[in-house]
This record gives C-alpha cells, sequence and structure tokens, in this order.
C-alpha cells in the first residue's frame, strides 16, 4: 500500500517518502529523533527511508547514529569530510534521497515530524512543494524576530521572486521538485531562494515551532549577517546597480557645489575656503568607493568561488555503504549532465562519458 489520500481526494500516490536530516553536534537529540521519526515511519502505510546527513559533527553524533543504522534498516548515515553548512547538507540529501516525495527536517526537533503527515496530504492533492510556516518562535527574541522580517521584505522586493513569510526549510518536494532542484548546482547556496526560484505547484501550512530539545542555536549574529549576503548576492544585482545611481547622484552633486562657489567667488568676490572642505570631501567620496568597492568585491568573491568548480561536497563514509559504481555519478535530473564525483567529468545522466 502507498501513501495518498482516500478515493475523491486525488490518484497522487508514493511508494517511498524519504526523509532528509542534517545534523550538526546532535548526540544528545538522536535518541529522540529516531524515536519520532520512527513512530511517524510507523503510521505511514508506505515505505519510508531517512537519510541522516551528519554536517562534520565534533561529538558522538555519528557513532550514535551508526549504530541506529544497524539495528533500523530504514535510517541511512552520510558522514561528510568535513563541516560543510547546513545548505550544502540538504543538498546532500536531496542528491541521495531516492523517493517519490522529499521532507527535509532539521534534528533539534523543533520541526514536529508529524506535521509530515498533513504535507503528505496536501501533496496528495496535486502541490508540488509544501513548506512549513511558523506561527511564531517561542526561542526567538523580539529584535531577530523584526530583523528577519525586515530582511525577507527587502529580498522579497529585490528579487524576482517571492519567498514566502516565516518558511524555512521545513518542507516537502515531489520527486520532479527534487529532480530540478539538483540541476542547481551553485558553490554559494541559498536553500530558501532556490526553492522560490525552481518553482512548481506551492502551498503553506501554518505550524507551532517547538522548543528545542537540547543546547541553542549555533547561528551567531555575524553567521546569520553572511547568510543574509548570500542570499542577496546570489539573487540580486540590485546593490550594484543601486550603486550606479548613488554614484550619480553624488557626482550631480559635486557639479552643483561647483557651481555654488564659481558663482559666489564670481559675482560676491568670497575667498574658497579650503582645507577643511577638501578633507571632508576626500573622506566622504573615499568611503564611497571603498563602500562600492566593497560591494563589487562580494559578487566578484562569488564569481571566484564558482569558476574553480571545486565539488559541492565530499562523503566520507556511509552506512549502509554507498554503492561506487551506482554514486560515482550524481544524476542532476533526466536528460541533464551529470558529474563523477571521483574526478569532477561531466557525462550524460545515465554515467555515459
Amino acid at each position: 500500500m502507498a501513501i495518498g489520500m482516500t478515493s475523491g481526494a486525488s490518484d497522487r500516490r508514493a511508494s517511498l517518502l524519504s526523509i532528509v536530516i542534517p545534523l550538526f553536534n546532535e548526540e544528545r537529540n538522536v535518541p529522540r529523533l529516531v524515536e519520532e521519526v520512527g513512530s511517524l515511519a510507523a503510521q505511514l502505510p508506505s515505505q519510508v527511508e531517512v537519510l541522516c546527513i551528519n554536517d562534520g559533527s565534533v561529538d558522538n553524533t555519528a557513532s550514535a547514529l551508526a549504530a541506529v543504522c544497524v539495528r533500523d534498516r530504514r535510517f541511512r548515515l552520510l558522514n561528510l569530510s568535513r563541516n560543510f553548512g547546513k545548505e550544502i547538507a540538504l543538498t546532500v540529501g536531496l542528491d541521495y534521497a531516492s523517493g517519490d516525495v522529499v521532507a527535509l527536517m532539521d534534528a533539534d526537533l523543533q520541526h514536529d515530524p508529524l506535521l509530515i503527515k498533513a504535507m503528505l496530504a496536501k501533496w496528495s492533492e496535486g502541490f508540488d512543494v509544501v513548506y512549513a510556516q511558523r506561527r511564531a518562535r517561542p526561542d526567538q527574541s523580539a529584535l531577530r524576530g523584526w530583523l528577519s522580517t525586515w530582511y525577507y521584505d527587502l529580498l522579497n522586493w529585490m528579487v524576482d521572486v517571492r519567498l514566502p513569510a516565516n518558511a524555512g526549510d521545513f518542507r516537502l518536494l515531489d520527486r520532479k521538485v527534487v529532480a530540478a532542484l539538483r540541476q542547481y548546482r551553485e558553490r554559494n547556496r541559498f536553500m530558501k531562494g532556490i526553492f522560490a526560484v525552481a518553482g512548481f505547484r506551492s502551498v503553506g501550512i501554518e505550524y507551532d515551532v517547538r522548543d528545542r530539545l537540547h543546547a541553542s542555536s549555533s547561528w551567531s549574529l555575524w553567521r546569520l549577517w553572511n547568510f543574509a549576503l548570500d542570499g542577496i548576492t546570489s539573487f540580486s544585482t540590485v546593490p550594484l546597480r543601486a550603486w550606479m545611481y548613488v554614484g550619480s547622484l553624488v557626482a550631480a552633486a559635486s557639479i552643483l557645489y561647483a557651481l555654488v562657489i564659481v558663482t559666489q567667488t564670481l559675482l560676491l568676490g568670497r575667498d574658497v575656503p579650503g582645507f577643511a572642505t577638501v578633507v571632508v570631501l576626500i573622506l566622504f567620496l573615499g568611503g564611497i568607493q571603498l563602500l562600492s568597492l566593497g560591494i563589487l568585491g562580494e559578487y566578484v568573491g562569488r564569481i571566484f568561488q564558482e569558476v574553480k568548480q571545486r565539488p559541492l561536497y565530499l562523503v566520507e563514509s556511509a552506512i549502509p555503504a554507498i554503492n561506487e559504481a551506482e554514486q560515482a555519478w550524481k544524476k542532476v535530473g533526466p536528460g541533464h549532465d551529470a558529474v563523477c564525483e571521483v574526478c569532477g567529468h561531466r557525462g550524460t545522466s545515465d554515467g555515459r562519458q
């Protein structure tokens, strides 16, 4: 029997659900995580695979998950060679997921696994993407909440697509959406933007964020700032265009000021004050130039990262072991080029060079 709605809703069915969970130093969360995800799997009438992506944890997350994989064949563990970041860990899960539908969730259990049942119901109605929208975040300060809202409003103004409000990575994706997402191979990844750019028929489900089971968020303000920059520079050139207008305004202001000085000197005979004015103008224009160079440098730096074409990630080990003959070529979608993970060579999606 497969996942699906009762007669009268839709004929859409799935024989396998993949649940992708990135983990970084989540040793204390593993027992509860396995229990809740296992409980969800027991309630579903279809097969379930749980892909645990260990993103370079330095605690005992890997060994705890390895023990789970040995006793429960529904769980698979992929150990990355180092910490690549959550965005890359999600990409690994999408690359290796085999399900007809793929769910993404966090390991700290702020995402309730049982909500996946409601997502599956929406998917059965014909939606290709079902994303969870937060009603409130108990662990977030008012200031951080305001900054987050302001940032996404700004980002939606700057980009051509719209990112849904209060939606994170907790979502369910149809297989064709996963195949499309595999074609996005940029190095500086902002997954929320990639989900939005890919498109497809989408719907949101509201939910209450649960308290974090252990510890606190590892996202410092500095990491959030860099993450915000990635989101803007990955999907918008508005900052570059804005500084063209700033340069034009500064040039126009300098011409106007020059006319004022010339008029005062010729008509009124006033001496032109020099030192203070020159120093202020030099510092002001120097600051403008350095700021514009910094913005330009953000884009150039990302070009530099892209043209090197380094692997997005490296898998150190897996439980159960990966079949190298099958996994050396990562398919990025039907009829598209594939990239050999071993040598980086390109070939067809069926592995032929």
